[in-house]
């Protein structure tokens, strides 16, 4: 079984969209299936506006038609809604090719906060785009509930998940002995990472991660350390060297990085909002409340060994076959080749995997 995945977010960009999806042909080639991603760096781009690191694809239909050529794919995803989403879009559309979609980004609000766009416009937009597709992937079940409520069809139910492997508890403090808060991720105004370095905590603030809003909070919390960039067993080891990770974003979709805290047996501090208030289990992960910082002081008295078995929970392997039931269930009814690429897909129970 073959599957393309249009995405205008990848590779060299460092964010969930690209994780999730690097993750997720890991996980499906281990099943029989191959997934093909179609991406910026096959198009001429230009530098998105306020955020020049990230490129943005010329129209092409030609490319797209070359493309689907090449893979032949049985199945479609449009992972964003980007210029290659809405080109994928419009492909599949005129050639009558069922496609799902998933939903990634909370756009509404980010143009909302940067440009003063109408969140009504922006949200007319997402449902003409994602209502034409036969299945929306959505992460979290108060995610989906607001869509259903603003005329979004067809939600389908998908999650994530976190290398326990990767992600555990280690004798390393690399930002020395006093308690340290950390936030990771990417460094942007819709982040509300000002919301946790505003607090007023004890020890030691940390923020890992680039973005367009780095030298601003620098030079604006000169006690604050920035470690920059940080992947694979250097990003590992900054987690287990933390006491508490707290979370600002109000507008976060999921928050991989929640499930990599607490995979490290990092407790959580987070507003309740959706994303936290879908991942984090109140009073045993992490706190949620509205005072950030009594949050972030309540959770340092967590037991950072329930914290990682919970997080245990969320499997890549089963985020993947549950990517792989909904595109089979939406995609493929009627097709000769569908009940086996079914039995591949039937999720798992996600499991705790004792390390």
């Amino acid at each position: 079984m073959r599957i393309l995945v249009t995405s205008d977010a990848w590779h060299p960009q460092v964010n969930g969209v690209v994780r999730t999806y690097e993750r997720l042909a890991i996980e499906l080639a281990a099943l029989g299936v191959e997934m093909s991603v179609l991406a910026p760096h096959e198009f001429r781009t230009l530098p998105c506006p306020t955020y020049p690191e990230i490129r943005l694809a010329l129209p092409d239909l030609g490319r797209i038609a070359e493309r689907f050529d090449a893979v032949k794919p049985d199945a479609v995803h449009i992972a964003t809604e980007g210029p290659i989403g809405w080109m994928a879009r419009r492909y599949c559309l005129s050639r009558r090719i069922r496609f799902t979609t998933s939903f990634h980004t909370r756009f509404p609000e980010y143009l909302g906060q940067r440009f003063a766009i109408p969140q009504s416009w922006t949200l007319a937009l997402l449902r003409r785009f994602h209502n034409a597709g036969a299945g929306l992937m959505v992460a979290t079940p108060s995610l989906s509930r607001e869509l259903e409520g603003h005329g979004f069809e067809r939600v389908l139910p998908w999650t994530r998940g976190v290398d326990t492997r990767l992600f555990r508890p280690r004798p390393v403090r690399l930002f020395g002995e006093e308690t340290v808060f950390l936030y990771v991720g990417r460094i942007a105004a819709e982040k509300n990472i000002a919301g946790f370095l505003d607090l007023d905590l004890p020890g030691r603030k940390v923020v890992v991660g680039s973005g367009p809003q780095l030298e601003e909070l620098k030079a604006r919390y000169p006690n604050v350390l920035f470690a920059g960039k940080r992947t694979g067993e250097e990003l590992a080891a900054c987690y287990a060297s933390a006491d508490v990770f707290v979370f600002p974003s109000r507008t976060d979709t999921f928050g991989i990085v929640l499930l990599e805290a607490m995979a490290s047996g990092l407790p959580v501090a987070a507003l309740p909002v959706c994303g936290p208030r879908d991942v984090v289990t109140e009073g045993v992960t992490g706190i949620l409340s509205e005072d950030l910082r009594s949050a972030a002081l309540a959770a340092r008295a967590l037991d950072r060994e329930t914290v990682r078995a919970k997080a245990g929970e969320y499997s890549w392997e089963y985020a993947a076959r549950l990517f792989l039931a909904n595109i089979t269930g939406a995609c493929l009814n009627g097709e000769a080749h569908a009940p086996a690429a079914r039995k591949l897909a039937r999720p798992a129970k996600a499991v705790v995997r004792p390390r």
